[in-house]
């Protein structure tokens, strides 16, 4: 699909690290975007934007005018401690809700959308040790697999209103000062760096910029349909993960591991995310003609932490 100044995108989670990335890139593209928003923003040239309550059911029905594509981004972040039943209710029912208000629109008000390209996550898979993971494989039956799968599931409803959708199951975005790399780095550039657990688990992982591009491809090529991983070709282990950043910054890494049960006594079940083994390819998308900028873990890590 060729790039359209007239092609407005509709996002929801814009506040967050992808959304703010992705905009800024479509907008330079020459996109219009529309943006789904809990406060007051002024709108821009290029960005309007339009309240919304999902918890209580608000939104603002002018948000799809014009819009052909929407990217759901929202939700609220996993790393919350602890994992309380009352945090994993938030985690899914923000995911999950928050579409489900958007289909209620699309229900009742006439609209030009083709497209719903969709966050997921590779907490889809969960534990499977050493196992190539590629997308026809079954969801994991504990909490993030079950809330990848019901994600997916409300996802993929959008054909019932005409929509091509698309779900890209990330990994742990790299980015220079969101998530975890700059807690990761800190620890490790101070000499407290060590791997957790075994170290032996696989850790998915993608770079940003990376990120930012495969919802862009997704949005301009419309034979992508259904799920795809969305993480580095390389792989890589926590311990290799811990030992590339330790190199880049030439720190020793003298602590011995983490035990698994230390961080299980701690974390309680949000423990998965770091001991969670999952070895993720990314060949479909690649297949389908997507070039990862950062296909190595030492080029991603160069370019968000420097050389020093």
């Amino acid at each position: 699909m060729p790039i359209s100044t007239q092609h407005t995108v509709l996002i929801t989670g814009a506040s967050g690290m992808v959304g703010q990335a992705l905009i800024r890139t479509l907008v330079e593209k020459g996109y219009r975007v529309h943006a789904l928003v809990r406060t007051s923003i002024p709108d821009t040239q290029h960005i309007r934007y339009f309240f919304w309550d999902v918890e209580k059911n608000i939104i603002d029905q002018t948000c799809i005018a014009n819009v052909e594509t929407i990217i759901h981004l929202a939700g609220a972040p996993i790393g919350k401690l602890p994992w309380s039943s009352n945090i994993r209710k938030q985690i899914l029912n923000s995911r999950i809700d928050s579409l489900a208000l958007v289909y209620k629109l699309l229900s009742t008000t006439e609209h030009d959308l083709k497209t719903l390209i969709s966050a997921s996550a590779t907490g889809y898979y969960g534990h499977r040790g050493n196992e190539w993971l590629t997308e026809d494989q079954a969801p994991a039956d504990d909490f993030l697999g079950q809330t990848c799968l019901a994600w997916e599931q409300l996802v993929a409803q959008g054909k019932l209103y005409g929509l091509r959708t698309v779900s890209l199951r990330t990994g742990i975005v790299l980015a220079k000062d969101k998530g975890a790399l700059p807690l990761i780095a800190s620890s490790i550039k101070k000499g407290f760096g060590a791997a957790l657990g075994t170290g032996n688990q696989y850790l998915p992982w993608i770079h940003l910029e990376d990120v930012v591009q495969a919802y862009l491809f997704a949005l301009e090529h419309d034979d992508l349909q259904g799920a795809y991983n969305l993480t580095a070709p390389e792989a890589v282990t926590n311990k290799q993960f811990t030992k590339a950043i330790a190199d880049l910054f030439q720190k020793p890494l003298w602590l011995p591991s983490i035990p698994a049960f230390l961080l299980r006594m701690v974390l309680g079940k949000m423990s998965e995310l770091l001991l969670d083994s999952a070895r993720i390819s990314p060949q479909k998308i690649i297949q389908a003609g997507f070039q990862f900028k950062y296909s190595t873990l030492e080029a991603a890590l160069h370019n968000i932490l420097g050389k020093a």
